[in-house]
């Protein structure tokens, strides 16, 4: 039976069957197939299926890992949502959010009033919805400065930051163009963009309300 087994197992491996399938295949032991198996000389047509499968496998791994990657992600999706959902409509909470931000991502230094940059158009309109909606803002005390490369179009660029900010394009200061050698070009990059108002007392007051926050609550 373990000759006829040995047998089968050499004739498998010739037409390019894995290891894991002809175990499969003769319910025998992987060490016992890989011990009759060892050395044997294979064809090319037998040893391309062997890659096309082990291709394949991986394929099929990736495939697998990929949705349960994507399960998971939309679970956190679902609880976030659900999180968010659930906060209080507080004017104060709402004011430390918009404290915290600017923390993070705005200028310390708040003599020349406040300065906030960055890139990803969400997280400034958020900031700016926040900051419009719980502190006292006068309009036209706004001014963007937009830091694009040699290969946007900075009449579109401007237009379209004007509309997540809502400033008036009038209100946006020349464009800065950053050195860029023109080989490496950012799909879906709008540019960097620097929000500023000119308040001090702004800018003192985010900065303390983010202060306090992180060392009382904490």
């Amino acid at each position: 039976m373990k000759s006829d087994k040995r047998q089968k197992a050499i004739e498998l491996r010739k037409k390019g069957y894995s290891l894991n399938e002809i175990t499969d295949k003769l319910k025998v032991a992987k060490s016992s197939v890989s011990l009759w198996v060892r050395g044997l000389s294979i064809s090319d047509l037998a040893r391309r299926r062997l890659y096309l499968r082990g291709v394949t496998g991986r394929l099929r791994a990736a495939e697998v890992k990929l949705k349960e990657v994507n399960r998971k992600d939309e679970f956190y999706l679902m609880r976030g949502r659900k999180i968010v959902a659930d906060l209080p409509a507080n004017k104060n909470y709402q004011k430390i959010l918009c404290a915290m931000i600017y923390w993070c991502e705005g200028v310390k230094s708040v003599e020349y009033g406040m300065c906030f940059m960055n890139s990803d158009p969400k997280l400034i309109k958020l900031f700016l919805k926040l900051l419009r909606e719980n502190f006292e803002i006068r309009e036209e005390r706004f001014k963007a400065l937009l830091h694009l490369h040699k290969y946007h179009n900075i009449d579109k660029e401007v237009a379209f930051w004007s509309e997540i900010t809502h400033i008036n394009k009038q209100q946006f200061l020349k464009t800065y163009i950053k050195e860029n050698t023109g080989k490496r070009v950012r799909d879906n990059y709008r540019g960097c963009l620097s929000v500023r108002y000119y308040s001090a007392d702004l800018a003192r007051e985010l900065s303390a309300l983010g202060k306090v926050f992180l060392s009382e609550g904490a």
